[in-house]
């Protein structure tokens, strides 16, 4: 079967993963309705096409944190890979660093940081880190990032407590014995205990993570102009908008919502990205035209582990076919005007190598 758009990935996964797996992957908080939302609010995006544009010299190239990606596209943190493709967070950052983009490793991996960075030396690597009342733990596990050449520091700052899943409860979701939370082995003597993550977090703890460590530190989460200007007022150097894909607090906006007022508020003092719904390159292109520099893909890349017949090629379909989806029917180009009609209002910008000016 050809692979020709990310819903071709993801009815594969759903017909040949194990159903406690997918459910697992596909799974929104309470009803559902964010994860949902997250999709159906790009299709309420209109543009305003413009025509007669050269549109012969195409570049997808854009810099984050001043690190050039090939397409303004990378993966978002997700764990547990290996239920998806034995080789797990492996072959993610393999297909990653094949693609030249970002890859965001959880610290819910299946594969240590060790075993994603040597997977795909040299490749552009950050991790996302859960902060646990164990701080001994956190605090190794930034160092050790930072050790292994990652990049950049995202934490987490929307799960204090675990969102209620109704089908992992019904399903009594729980790791398969041989699989491990690599990154997290020996750091609690029965394994991961309930209730491991701390509450406490508070932003002062910005302040904590930079004494550790001196890499970027892009905080994952916001959705209001509020909390947007108090992470700028702490010295973060990113955010990521997002609803940690529906999984969290059910009820929430969609994340395509929220990016305005997060832009509108940190007025280019730090770089904005985003996750959640991502499922064409239309959808990346109203993403960037409403002031994201990047966005990240999370079910997807899964969806390409799931890919059975060749695990690397899927793992990279996924990010393949987003990247030609975004250049053929949209044609980015140098010096094109894009209008994109939000709700009563219009934002116009321009897109220049990918990448937003005034």
């Amino acid at each position: 079967m050809a692979m020709v758009c990310l819903l071709d990935f993801e009815a594969y996964a759903e017909k040949y993963l194990p159903k406690i797996a997918w459910d697992f992957f596909a799974a929104g908080a309470d009803e559902c309705s964010t994860r949902d939302e997250n999709i159906l609010a790009y299709k309420r995006i209109r543009f305003r096409p413009r025509m007669l544009r050269d549109v012969s010299m195409l570049d997808t190239r854009t810099k984050i944190l001043g690190t050039e990606i090939s397409f303004p596209v990378g993966i978002a943190p997700t764990g547990f890979h290996q239920l998806a493709c034995p080789d797990g967070e492996k072959s993610t950052a393999r297909a990653a660093k094949a693609m030249g983009t970002c890859y965001i490793a959880s610290t819910y991996s299946t594969c240590s940081l060790e075993e994603i960075a040597a997977a795909a030396p040299g490749g552009f690597r950050w991790f996302q880190l859960y902060i646990h009342r164990n701080r001994a733990v956190s605090r190794q596990l930034v160092q050790q990032a930072e050790a292994l050449g990652f990049q950049g520091l995202v934490l987490t700052a929307d799960l204090p407590y675990t969102g209620k899943r109704r089908n992992d409860v019904r399903n009594g979701f729980q790791l398969p014995p041989h699989m491990k939370l690599k990154n997290l082995e020996g750091a609690f003597e029965y394994g991961l205990p309930p209730n491991s993550l701390d509450p406490s977090v508070t932003w002062d703890d910005i302040y904590w993570l930079r004494s550790l460590t001196h890499l970027p530190i892009i905080i994952k989460g916001i959705l209001t102009k509020e909390d947007a200007e108090l992470a700028v007022r702490h010295g973060v150097q990113g955010i990521i908008v997002s609803n940690h894909g529906g999984r969290q607090l059910d009820g929430a906006p969609a994340t395509i919502d929220a990016l305005v007022e997060v832009v509108e508020a940190v007025r280019g003092r730090v770089e904005v990205y985003l996750d959640g719904g991502i499922r064409k390159g239309s959808d990346v292109l109203k993403a960037l035209a409403l002031g994201a520099k990047c966005v990240f893909i999370g079910r997807p890349a899964l969806w390409g582990l799931a890919y059975k017949e060749h695990v690397e090629q899927g793992a990279q379909g996924h990010i393949q076919v987003a990247s030609g989806d975004l250049i053929e029917p949209n044609e980015i180009q140098q010096d094109q005007v894009q209008d994109v009609a939000l709700g009563s209002g219009q934002l116009q910008i321009w897109l220049l190598n990918g990448r937003k000016t005034p």
